[in-house]
């Protein structure tokens, strides 16, 4: 196979491929309007010449057309221009043709993801995505089970539904079929792995049908959780978590009090020792855990916890005191990086052999100094995890809503299947994996999303080849501008980022020199941002007129602690205003076009620049 050339693979900054793109869309179209002529050709028509030719018709028609020159009006005028390297600011970039054509051309068809009924074409691709996604992270895709959700949130609430309901399925086994059991305590009961608690359900299926209906019946999800005769318990989860997290507790009963923030080191990590530390307290109280939430990638700094030792604390727990839990990763944002890792034959190369290929290949320099050995270890831990959350609508360079979940183990399905007769037929198709609505926390579905993912896909490899060369020049990217900012020289001003970035996104912050006061830095920062970001409140400028764009984002010195206290030391600020919330600049780096390798211009050094002529500008 050829070599892929991600240039061809997006309309470009400039609609370089604009032509490619508008030809392929117009094939598509009339094949299209083809499939519904050549469906019975032999009818009448519908619409006739006479009825085309009426007043009415006509004007409706030119209604019509007002109605979309006035949304494309707006769209050109109001839009942010997430296509072009000036744009630093959200988790969003210029998209895969693929995935752009695969999503028109398939909504026109509007199939319905929940059954195989109203989506006959596009179960199938959502089948072969999950697939994909669990190669990707890792999991045997024989083994293993994912699907397309709407979003990040969406697969969080999934992760933590099965998570809750696995934690407490072993009390309905007891009560239904104790002898499986024997010998187990309650206690222990409630802390079996997941694993092991999978491998309960599979015993009692080859027990009978009746018998797992009736462990269900028992279960948490017939119950409620009013019923359940135990401590609920915890879930840990770094202070750097996505707010859904906390909705995901309300949602599923569990409580946002059951919701037991970790603080992060000075990387924004997930502070480990803490997090053993809290573990074995909860071990020592008989508090059960349900589920520990990495995060690969957080929401404001993009930061990758430490995956691996996550998994080692469960081994290690288990081993010494008989407790296990769920460990579920938030990837929303950091998953497809996995692609980075592999090699054309989806395997996880060794760390040496990646930053030779990562260097060869011209897509992170040796210099850049990434993945540094606790990256790499935390990319490679994904696979040993129960599920992830990953988001093809954010590195996968896909149209919106595309989210995504994998399971390591197909057979939680079991566990929170439901079966709607009407649509699923229940005797005959329950375990048909093609019947997703009876599978997932969500019903009707847009196909368009599942075909944009899938044709991305089959056009750029899911390894070092294909996305890997894509999300590799972004964090080289990232790491660069990371160097420039740390080196600005202003006149007056301190410039320091919040940490070195894992990924591809950077947090940053301007002091006047000598400065003590919070509130006047956060002030300042705020008039940058204003500045280099769309507000039509404050400047009333029109879009095209911005040199760079980024976005913002605070943070909570209650939440983030000493990593933040940190971060306001080396802008020299004082540490006495307690709880006051730390405003900061961000830029997602998802371009692949920041950096000179594939560009004439420089557009870092841009952006610095306008960074600095900013900085003159405004008064302090």
């Amino acid at each position: 196979m050829a070599k892929l050339n991600f240039e061809a693979l997006f309309i470009g900054p400039m609609a370089e491929n604009g032509d490619f793109f508008k030809q392929m869309l117009n094939f598509l179209v009339d094949e299209h309007l083809f499939w519904r002529r050549n469906f019975h050709p032999e009818d009448n028509v519908s619409i006739t010449l006479k009825d085309k030719s009426l007043p009415d018709f006509i004007s409706t028609m030119q209604r019509t057309e007002e109605v979309l020159q006035t949304l494309s009006s707006r769209l050109r005028t109001r839009s942010m221009p997430w296509h072009s390297p000036r744009y630093l600011g959200h988790m969003n970039s210029d998209l895969l043709i693929p995935a752009l054509l695969a999503y028109m051309v398939t909504i026109m068809y509007n199939p319905n993801n929940v059954a195989f009924e109203g989506s006959p074409a596009t179960t199938e691709l959502e089948l072969e995505v999950g697939r994909d996604l669990a190669t990707l992270i890792g999991f045997d895709p024989d083994k293993s089970w994912g699907h397309v959700t709407s979003g990040g949130t969406v697969a969080n609430y999934e992760g933590l539904w099965v998570a809750r309901n696995l934690k407490y399925i072993p009390m309905a086994v007891k009560k239904v079929c104790p002898s499986l059991v024997r010998g187990y305590n309650d206690r222990e009961l409630i802390n079996l792995s997941p694993s092991n608690i999978l491998k309960l359900i599979s015993e009692a299926k080859e027990m009978g049908k009746d018998v797992v209906d009736n462990i269900r019946m028992h279960s948490l999800r017939s119950k409620g959780l009013h019923k359940i005769e135990t401590n609920l318990g915890k879930v840990l989860i770094p202070s750097t978590m996505h707010y859904s997290w906390a909705k995901a507790m309300d949602i599923l009963g569990l409580g946002i009090d059951a919701l037991e923030l970790i603080p992060v080191d000075e990387k924004f990590r997930m502070d480990i020792g803490y997090l053993k530390k809290k573990i074995y307290e909860l071990a020592e109280n008989g508090i059960p855990i349900i589920a520990v939430i990495g995060v690969v990638g957080t929401t404001e700094e993009g930061s990758v916890d430490e995956i691996d030792k996550i998994v080692e604390l469960r081994t290690q727990l288990e081993r010494e005191r008989g407790v296990s839990f769920y460990i579920h990763i938030d990837a929303a944002y950091g998953g497809y990086a996995r692609s980075v890792f592999l090699n054309e034959n989806m395997e996880f190369m060794d760390l040496d052999e990646l930053r030779e290929r990562l260097d060869k290949d011209g897509i992170v320099s040796k210099d850049i100094g990434w993945p540094e050995e606790d990256i790499y270890n935390s990319f490679k831990a994904l696979s040993y995890v129960d599920s992830v959350t990953i988001d093809p609508h954010k590195m996968g360079y896909v149209p919106y809503q595309a989210g995504a979940i994998v399971f390591r183990d197909k057979r939680v399905r079991d566990i929170i299947s439901y079966f709607a007769p009407y649509v699923f037929e229940e005797e005959k198709w329950k375990d048909n994996p093609q019947l997703l609505g009876s599978f997932i926390m969500e019903g009707s579905k847009a196909g368009a999303s599942v075909a944009a993912v899938w044709a991305a896909h089959k056009v750029v490899p899911l390894n070092v080849e294909g996305y890997g060369r894509i999300i590799g020049e972004s964090i080289e990217g990232a790491r660069m501008l990371w160097s420039k900012i740390e080196e600005m020289e202003v006149e007056d001003f301190v410039a320091k980022c919040l940490c070195k970035p894992d990924l591809n996104i950077l947090c940053y912050a301007f002091n006047k020199r000598y400065n003590k006061n919070l509130d006047k830095m956060n002030f300042f920062n705020e008039k940058i941002k204003k500045f280099m970001s769309y507000d039509t409140s404050e400047f009333n400028r029109p879009i095209h007129s911005y040199d760079h764009i980024v976005s913002s984002t605070k943070l909570s010195r209650e939440n983030y602690g000493k990593a933040v206290d940190e971060f306001l030391k080396k802008l020299g600020l004082d540490l006495s205003d307690e709880g006051k919330e730390v405003f900061i600049l961000r830029s997602c780096v998802m371009t692949p076009y920041l950096t000179k390798d594939y560009t004439e211009e420089d557009y870092s050094g841009t952006f610095i620049k306008s960074l600095k002529k900013t900085i003159k500008e405004l008064k302090w």
